[in-house]
């Protein structure tokens, strides 16, 4: 019996031996893709470069409801160099001042604190280390008067505890 199979076996073999590995052949078409249907932008013109035009200005708040006080005056030259300073009240009651430069070094400004502003009105008074502890009351002495006291009374007397050790005893009995 094995031999019939072995020979069918090879018999099925060399049949399928003849015939080689089908090739992949897909069923549609590849896309074909279209350019993009917009055209490319369009170049801007460069906006064209300006001359700095001096200028100068100022303007100051003096607010007495809402305690707002505040300046700033500004000046531009030809070179497009830019000079300022601006100054404003702190909450402390100092004045802010900064001047402030803008040129071909870059910006510069220069903070200044003129009037020292308002005393404090309550200043914290220094550390000083807590009491030490005293009772209000003394404790009182249990001593012995120094006249005669009747029995009636006198401190009672008790005697002093005595304990004597636990015996130990198991509640079961091990089974070895």
């Amino acid at each position: 019996m094995a031999a019939k199979l072995f020979i069918l076996a090879a018999c099925v073999a060399t049949a399928l031996a003849q015939y080689g590995a089908p090739a992949y052949k897909p069923s549609y078409a590849a896309p074909a893709y279209a350019a993009p249907a917009y055209s490319a932008p369009k170049a801007y013109a460069p906006e064209p470069a300006y001359p700095p035009k001096p200028y100068s200005f100022e303007y100051s708040v003096n607010d007495p409801s809402t305690y707002d006080v505040k300046s700033q005056s500004e000046y531009a030259d030809a070179n497009g160099y830019v000079k300022g300073q601006y100054s404003l009240v702190e909450p402390d009651g100092s004045t802010r001042v900064v001047e402030y430069t803008a040129d071909n070094y870059g910006f510069n400004a220069e903070v200044k604190k003129v009037d020292g502003g308002y005393k404090a009105p309550y200043s914290a008074p220094a550390y000083k280390a807590a009491p030490a502890y005293k009772p209000a009351y003394s404790a009182p002495a249990y001593s012995a008067p120094a006249y005669p006291v009747p029995a009636v009374y006198a401190a009672p007397a008790y005697p002093a505890p005595a304990y004597s050790a636990p015996a130990y005893k198991p509640a079961y009995k091990p089974a070895y």
